[in-house]
């Protein structure tokens, strides 16, 4: 994950500084406006031209590059949006929050995508801000366009979109991050199956990577996913003018998704949790088989070490010495010892 810059200590409010290096040389500006029967997509160059008016439209005003402060600031100041959300919005590492500005609203949320190459998680700050008939996207690079589904419904005027108002837009796109979510949990899923039967079969030193590397992976997934039920919860309460009625239902479909997505964590969490302890525990177990091992070897070569430890000693007088067959006949003593105990550990089980 990506470690964003800290800003200085002292720092005037609603100072505006993007808080991890410069992503775009410029930023990029695309803004669609639509009703029921027509839509147009513009290219912007001058942010004067987001606010020319027509009646009964909606506008959705995506602007990527939130680096580019200069031209946040502007964007800002023709909608009149506060200092401080500009601030949020430029803080790549600000926690997923609503805010209710009474002439707009401010969300933030977290946008992930899986790199299955390399187990990780990819972060991508998102944020809103609804207003009367339009609505502002920010995002931080244009390497993916996440809300292309979005567009693409607006075009064809497929679904409700189109005839809905601009608290819609904002709901489709809140419900397209909320789905993104499950397809990341279900990569999850799959690197924690993946564990398990490693764990099963063959856990060695890497195993002990991939659980620390998944725990990690979902405590960054609930440190942004548990706000965002919050979230849902203050929109399905709030009093605004710029959330319709007919919303509410949508809102609380979207907010049963995020607690199933916040349960299918607790889970994960919890199965993680558990994995570490089953390493732990086959780690115990191969280290116990192995002085089992050592133990019955050691066990066997008592007795032998003994008896070779006495026909070691240097005494002048010992009658077996003499004897002819005295080698050959402690070698069959020696092994057959060796072999009744080894019968006898056997029926012991304890080999």
């Amino acid at each position: 994950m990506r470690k964003a810059k800290l800003k200085s200590v002292g720092e005037i409010p609603g100072s505006i500084v993007y808080t991890w290096d410069k992503m775009t040389a410029e930023s990029i500006v695309q803004m669609i406006e639509y009703n029921e029967k027509e839509y147009t997509e513009t290219a912007i160059s001058d942010f004067h031209q987001c606010i020319e008016k027509h009646k009964g439209n909606v506008k959705w005003i995506d602007f990527i590059g939130v680096d580019q402060t200069n031209d946040l600031s502007e964007i800002g100041a023709l909608f009149n949006i506060h200092a401080l959300t500009l601030e949020d919005i430029a803080n790549i590492k600000q926690r997923p929050k609503y805010e209710d500005m009474e002439d707009y609203l401010f969300l933030t949320l977290k946008m992930f995508c899986y790199i299955h190459e390399e187990k990780r998680l990819k972060e991508e700050q998102i944020s809103f801000v609804l207003g009367k008939n339009y609505v502002i996207s920010f995002q931080e690079n244009e390497d993916s366009d996440d809300f292309e589904n979005i567009k693409d419904r607006i075009r064809k005027g497929k679904g409700r979109i189109r005839k809905m108002n601009a608290d819609y837009l904002m709901y489709s796109i809140v419900d397209t991050i909320i789905d993104n979510y499950f397809v990341v949990l279900e990569h999850i899923e799959d690197e924690v199956e993946e564990l398990q039967d490693e764990l099963m079969k063959d856990p060695n030193p890497k195993t002990l990577h991939k659980i620390q590397n998944l725990k990690q992976n979902l405590i960054i997934l609930r440190k942004s996913i548990w706000p965002v039920r919050e979230i849902l919860g203050a929109l399905e309460r709030t009093e605004s003018d710029l959330i319709d009625d007919r919303l509410q239902a949508y809102l609380r479909d979207a907010y049963d998704h995020t607690v199933q997505i916040i349960d299918t964590i607790e889970t994960f969490r919890d199965i993680i949790a558990g994995s570490l302890d089953i390493y732990l525990s086959s780690l115990s177990n191969k280290m116990n088989q192995v002085m089992k091992v050592l133990t019955v070897i050691s066990t066997i070569f008592i007795p032998l070490t003994f008896i070779v430890g006495v026909y070691g000693m240097n005494f002048k007088y010992m009658p077996e010495l003499t004897m002819k067959r005295t080698y050959p006949a402690l070698w069959i003593i020696m092994i057959s010892i060796a072999g009744w105990m080894l019968r006898f550990f056997r029926k012991k089980k304890w080999m």
